[in-house]
């Protein structure tokens, strides 16, 4: 009795992905890749600069990376405290990567290599 019950919530939770928001995630997917490549081909680097570009393409990956485990890998449609938990453990990678480009970036420019 149990495992029907089981199926029937694992059935329900893949319902709330219909067709029109697996193309509606699709183009704002694609919205964000052509942005992508206008800053990349369309834009000069005198308009621009190249580190302004590169946040930016930060940004952009980051927002299309929410949109894939979100939607496609279903975690839009998981309990709260699994997603909290995910994305606590996500910004502490992200904020010890900075930390570490920071001091390889201070022992680059402090020591003559």
């Amino acid at each position: 009795m149990s495992s029907d019950n089981t199926h029937l919530e694992h059935a329900e939770e893949h319902e709330s992905m219909t067709k029109k928001k697996i193309w509606k995630v699709f183009f704002i997917l694609l919205g964000i890749t052509i942005v992508e490549f206008i800053l990349a081909l369309a834009i000069p680097e005198s308009m621009l600069p190249q580190h302004i570009k590169n946040f930016a393409y930060v940004i952009l990956t980051l927002v299309k990376a929410f949109y894939i485990v979100a939607f496609f890998m279903h975690l839009r449609f998981e309990k709260y405290t699994l997603i909290v938990g995910i994305l606590v453990s996500f910004i502490f990678i992200i904020y010890f990567i900075i930390l570490m480009l920071t001091e390889g970036n201070y022992l680059n420019s402090h020591m003559n290599l």
